[in-house]
């Protein structure tokens, strides 16, 4: 008897449609998988036949065969086991085959039968409501991010094989319910272990800090060891605006495929990531043997923090120089081309030069002249022309640190950047740092002071065209911070201000 039963696949940070076909006929006992399933799939032959023999379904000994279509896709992981368990049990005549109409299932079995969670739960909730599925069976452990998106399709949160087969055969009600995603404006504000009142000192780097969250740029922090550059960038999550409901499912998807929600439902942080300098490019940018999400794609519209920049290794940094400018990071394959979004900002601390003092007025620098020029080369050109903004982040004095006076909270600086990228989205659905060349023409028209302005920085600077580009949008941002309807040759020279390492040379 033939048996067909509805699945998916995760493909990036969305999903795809997988038919499970399993035919149980005279022959030889036995079971083979086929349709390009790798190692986990193949192995989930093992996992079922124990889960369904200890949850009390014998199989007659037939011979098995399933196919997961279509047979070009590669599938990988444990998630098939349960359509593929349901699958056999129809084929057995255990549960009807009209039971099967408009229903999707995943999950991976245990050789008790429970039912363990999987990656990827959300984007397939996602797909079976948008293909019109009446019915999803979940892992319990996975039912928080599928409720986000269910809608009409109806969520069964399930633990063991059990429960399923009780479900089909309308002997229980199913586990689980629907559950609707929560709306923007009920959000929960995160909650912040750094406040920007904890800095002391250090007004321009606040100041760049509060350009950057209201206009989305990229940061880099230049200064020696111990001025509080680490610490400024953790204290930015805290006044950058709440996730939208889409940003916040886009999140929490990425998530998702990483295995990282931990049961949770809707992300409603901004994530903050910040991997060790010893990261791969894998690790960065995503890839590996199953194709996985990297820390860009996991700091999608949030915040990707590399500390101590020229320790990473070159070939890492020169991989973000794409997905900084695209937004997004195509991985490709032999048989397929995985795309991940990565739409993150981009902050970065290293030192002036490798003892870290080059500069500094407390302490004498050690470093020659080329060490110095040998250490900022591994940082090189177009991936620092990417960068919007370079701030020197200075030594504090004892004085400065002891008796300081507290700065601005996190909570006021965050309403100017609210009332900043009001006006941005009022203009257009962008952010400044997202400007496209075009709309860049339109929204930031420049009056003759500061065409003068900006033609004599670039001949004393000799500024690449992406970097004058970013120079408009930052001056763009300061405009909107002040409330300013037009960019004036003010507001351009304080942007110049923040190009430490180009008025450097």
């Amino acid at each position: 008897m033939l048996a067909r039963v509805s699945s998916a696949a995760v493909l990036g940070i969305q999903a795809a449609p997988i038919d499970v076909e399993v035919d149980v006929a005279v022959g030889l006992p036995g079971c083979q998988i086929v349709g390009m399933p790798d190692a986990g799939v193949k192995e989930g032959r093992l996992r079922i036949r124990g889960a369904l023999e200890n949850s009390g379904y014998k199989l007659p000994p037939r011979r098995i065969t399933v196919n997961l279509a279509p047979a070009d896709l590669k599938k990988d992981g444990a998630a098939f086991d349960v359509p593929i368990a349901v699958g056999m049990l129809c084929a057995a005549g255990v549960v009807e085959p009209t039971a099967l109409a408009d229903t999707t299932f995943v999950g991976e079995l245990a050789l008790d039968g429970s039912i363990r969670p999987v990656r990827g739960a959300l984007p397939i909730a996602a797909w079976a409501r948008s293909a019109g599925m009446r019915h999803l069976f979940v892992p319990r452990g996975n039912a928080e991010e599928a409720a986000v998106v269910t809608g009409d399709c109806r969520l069964h949160a399930v633990a063991h094989l059990t429960e399923v087969v009780a479900a089909l055969r309308g002997e229980a009600p199913p586990d689980g319910a629907n559950a609707g995603a929560s709306s923007p404006s009920q959000m929960p504000l995160p909650a912040r272990t750094l406040d920007l009142a904890d800095v002391r000192g250090q007004e321009v780097a606040r100041r760049a800090m509060e350009l950057a969250a209201a206009g989305g740029h990229n940061l880099l922090f230049v200064g020696p060891p111990g001025s509080g550059k680490t610490m400024l960038a953790q204290c930015l999550p805290g006044i950058l605006p709440a996730p939208s409901f889409d940003e916040a499912l886009e999140t929490t998807m990425a998530y998702s495929v990483a295995g990282l929600l931990d049961g949770r439902a809707l992300l409603t942080n901004r994530p903050f990531r910040a991997p060790h300098h010893t990261v791969t490019t894998a690790g960065l940018v995503g890839g590996g043997p199953a194709v996985r999400p990297g820390e860009i794609t996991l700091a999608h519209n949030g915040v990707l923090f590399l500390d101590e920049l020229l320790e990473f290794g070159r070939p890492v940094l020169e991989a973000l120089r794409q997905p900084l400018e695209d937004r997004c990071v195509a991985l490709v394959r032999a048989r397929r081309t995985i795309s991940y979004p990565a739409d993150f900002m981009l902050v970065a601390a290293l030192n002036p030069c490798p003892c870290g003092h080059h500069g500094s007025t407390q302490r004498t620098c050690t470093c020659s002249l080329a060490g110095i020029a040998a250490y900022r080369s591994r940082l090189s050109g177009p991936l620092l022309d990417r960068i919007d903004m370079h701030v020197d982040v200075p030594a504090q004095s004892y004085r400065q640190l002891a008796g300081g006076d507290p700065g601005e909270t996190s909570a006021a600086v965050r309403q100017r950047v609210e009332e900043a990228r009001q006006r941005q989205h009022a203009r257009g659905p962008r952010c400044n740092a997202r400007l496209t060349s075009v709309e860049l023409e339109t929204m930031v028209p420049l009056d003759s002071d500061g065409h003068a302005l900006l033609e004599r920085a670039v001949d004393r600077l000799t500024l690449s065209a992406r970097a004058i580009s970013r120079i408009r949008r930052v001056a763009r941002t300061i405009a909107d911070l002040a409330r300013a309807p037009h960019v004036r040759a003010g507001h351009l020279a304080e942007a110049l201000q923040y190009r430490t390492l180009d008025l450097s040379t």
